[in-house]
This record gives C-alpha cells, structure tokens and sequence, in this order.
C-alpha cells in the first residue's frame, strides 16, 4: 500500500540550488509583521515538504523528500548565480546595540560627514570579517547584522536604521552618476518583507554599465560580487541615493558638503559662500552667466547661473528658483548631478525668450525677431522651405517652416497655421 510520510525539511542556509533557494523565500514571504508592515520575525521557519513513499520503508522517505525539492546531498556549489531574490527580513529602527546608546533613535537624522573611501573601507570590514547574516543578531560595532544595518555602519549613521528610513539620509539621484559609496535601495511599501533590501555601488564592472560590484549582507554572509544592474529581482524597483553628509576628495581633504544655509545667499548676501558657489557654478557650465567676478557680493548673475544648474537637473517651480539649498550646495561641491547644458539661441538653457508678439510675424513685416526664428528653426531641422536665408524679412517659407514644426508637435488645422504663438515660441526655444 502507499504511506504518507510527512518529513520536515529545513533548507541549508549557503545552499544555491533552486530547490534551497526557493524555500529560502517562501519562508521569508511568510514572515510576520508588525509596525505597519515592519518584519519581526526572527530566522526562517521550517517548510513541511509532503512525499510519498512506496511501501513502509521509512528511510527512503529523507532521501525522497530532498529529491522533490531540489535539494541534493554534498557541498554547495560555489559556481551558480546568487539567490535572485534573497531573504533578507531585518529589524526595526533603533539605538546600537551594546555600544553606550540607549533609547530610541531620534526623529531628525544627522549626517557624520564622512568620504567614499571611508564608506568602501567600512564595507570591506564586514567582507573581510565574513560577518554572518542575522537580523537578531549585532557585531561587535553595535550594528545589526542585515542588509540595512550594514548600510547604516558603512555610512556611520550612529543608529541602525532599516530600508524604509535609510532614504531620509540620501539624496536621490540617476543611476547614471552612480559612485562608490552610494547605495541602491528597494523598499517594498505593500510588504517589507518581500523583497525590501540595499546594496553599496561599489563601482562599475564592464564599459556599458550592466554589471556593477556590490557590497550587500544577505544570507549566508556579508559579500562583494558582481551583481546585475540594479539587482537580481525588482530590478526597476531599486533607487540610487547619495549619502547627504558626503564630503568630496579623499578623507581628510576638508572639502565638506555642509550647507551653509540659506541665509548666506541672496539680495544683499556678501560673504566667502557666495564667492565659492559663483566658482562652482562656473566649473559647472555657468561661466557665460558672469561678465565679472565671482565675487562675495550676490549678484543676478549668481541667481540665473543656480537656476540654470537646477533645471538642468530636471527641477522646476521652487526646486529652480536660483536661490541654493541643501541639495544644490550638495551636488556642487561633490562635483555630482548634471552641469549646466551650453545654451543655445535665446539664453541660458531650459529657458525661452519672451514672446514678442504676433504682431511681428507677418508678410510685410522686416525685424529681428523674424531672423532668431528663422536661425532657430534650421537649428532645430525645420529650414528646408529656405531657399536662402534666413534673414529678417517675413516670407512664405518662414510660415512653411513654422508650419512644419507645429505639425511635428501634433498640431492640426488652425494650432498649425504657420504663424508663431507664445506656445510655438517657448517648444521652438526650449
């Protein structure tokens, strides 16, 4: 007759086979939470594997139930992938553990200034100690044993933190400008115990950037290997942050990010920052914007060079207003984010000249306004009606190359008469 032998099968924690792997996540996927989805739970739990053995021969039942979950005897093999998604739960928010700290961590993050190198350098500890995964467990630093606790002792945040407050100390930034020391973060609001996880960038490994080294604690140990572009799963879902309180140049250089405050620039500021800032901004693109100086006087010329670096890094509204803050001091001084494009015809980039009316475009019409459209237009691709020119009379072929552009932004019928608007003008010039 056939027995139903219920085997209890626990998966070897270093284990890379499929079978391993996968029992490896459903236990994490099963792991309570509490605060709001924060997990809790301490290790993985046990997965009751259902085989059928023939006969009442009891000792084929182990050696079955390892067959049906992949699981084979002997070493682990050291040749295979990582685990593509590793269960890694962690713990909450809190104090070191056994160092002085007692008490709950405060509401308003600080940020220790600190290097790349120093970053790296505390990452390699763990690597080098081959400090083993535990989310209950500390090192002798204070730090927990996880994913966010290793990112918290290699930023020297002074607290162990977890991957749904480890953004408030990092700005974020494009995966393109990724360096050593900046992190990669998923945080699976739904269930943060599915996935959630955060690895240290610690440089790219080939020429097209699919491939970079990652510092990360997961199980069965703290480890740096190559590691695809973002991570193994949820790829999309992983955010580059820079740690806010990172200081430019090699330890010890001196070179802090530290935002002054915002009282040192604008209308009437005269001091040492803004003399610095103008410097910045004109290693970054913004020299056009400066007749003289830089200077410790703010000046307009400040004002549209900070704006000009803003929107160059996409922000807009009050994020572009041309007065720093913490973010663009930041990018500035640690050489980061996107300089300041060259400007084309009309001004500093991103930004369109005034309209100045309808009333200049039309036949009979002779100025030069006509001209920067016309010069605009064959910059843009949109002067093939020129037989020659551009100059600054209005002519049938300047309407037909207005024409064709409003055509190419969708526009029908009386949207594309050929005839600039102020809409017209701001997509031509922009």
């Amino acid at each position: 007759m056939t027995v139903l032998v219920f085997e209890e099968y626990e998966p070897a924690v270093d284990c890379t086979c499929a079978g391993c792997a996968a029992q490896r996540r459903t236990a994490a996927r099963a792991l309570p939470t509490r605060d709001g989805g924060h997990p809790a739970a301490h290790g993985a739990r046990r997965a009751l594997v259902l085989v059928t053995a023939a006969g009442v021969v009891l000792s084929s039942g182990a050696a079955e139930a390892a067959t049906a979950t992949g699981h084979a005897a002997g070493p682990a093999r050291t040749d295979a992938p990582a685990d593509p998604e590793p269960a890694t739960p962690q713990g909450e928010r809190g104090p070191l553990n056994g160092v002085g700290s007692s008490g709950p961590p405060t509401s308003a993050p600080t940020y220790r200034a600190t290097t790349r190198a120093a970053i790296i350098n505390r990452a390699k500890v763990w690597v080098s100690a081959q400090v083993p995964y535990g989310m209950g467990k500390y090192w002798s630093d204070g730090y927990r044993q996880d994913c966010s606790g290793y990112v918290s002792m290699a930023w020297d945040l002074g607290r162990n933190e977890w991957t749904g407050s480890l953004a408030q100390f990092g700005t974020r930034i494009a995966r393109a400008e990724l360096q050593p020391g900046d992190i990669l973060l998923f945080h699976n609001t739904a269930d943060p115990a599915k996935g959630s996880h955060v690895t240290i960038f610690g440089g790219w490994t080939d020429y097209r950037h699919t491939h970079y080294t990652a510092y990360e604690l997961t199980r069965p140990r703290t480890r740096k290997q190559a590691t695809p572009m973002a991570y193994w799963s949820n790829s999309a879902r992983y955010v580059a942050y820079r740690y806010r309180g990172l200081t430019g140049g090699a330890a010890g250089s001196g070179s802090s990010t530290a935002f002054p405050g915002a009282g040192k620039f604008g209308p009437g500021a005269n001091n040492t920052y803004v003399t610095r800032l103008g410097k910045l901004l004109v290693a970054r693109g913004g020299k056009r914007f400066y007749t003289q100086g830089p200077g410790p006087r703010w000046g307009e010329a400040d004002r549209r060079a900070t704006q000009a670096f803003q929107a160059a890094q996409g922000w807009k509204g009050r994020e572009a207003d041309g007065i720093p803050g913490p973010d663009t001091w930041r990018l500035l001084v640690t050489g980061t984010g996107r300089s300041i494009p060259a400007a084309g015809t009309g001004g500093s980039p991103n930004t369109a000249p005034a309209f100045p009316g309808r009333g200049y475009f039309k036949p009979g019409q002779y100025n030069r306004h006509v001209a920067r459209l016309g010069t605009r237009l064959v910059r843009k691709g949109y002067g093939k009606h020129y037989v020659s020119g551009p100059g600054p009379r209005w002519t049938e072929a300047d309407r037909r190359n207005v024409e064709a552009f409003q055509r190419s932004l969708g526009w029908r019928g009386g949207a594309a008469d050929g005839y600039p608007g102020p809409e017209t003008w701001r997509r031509l010039f922009t």
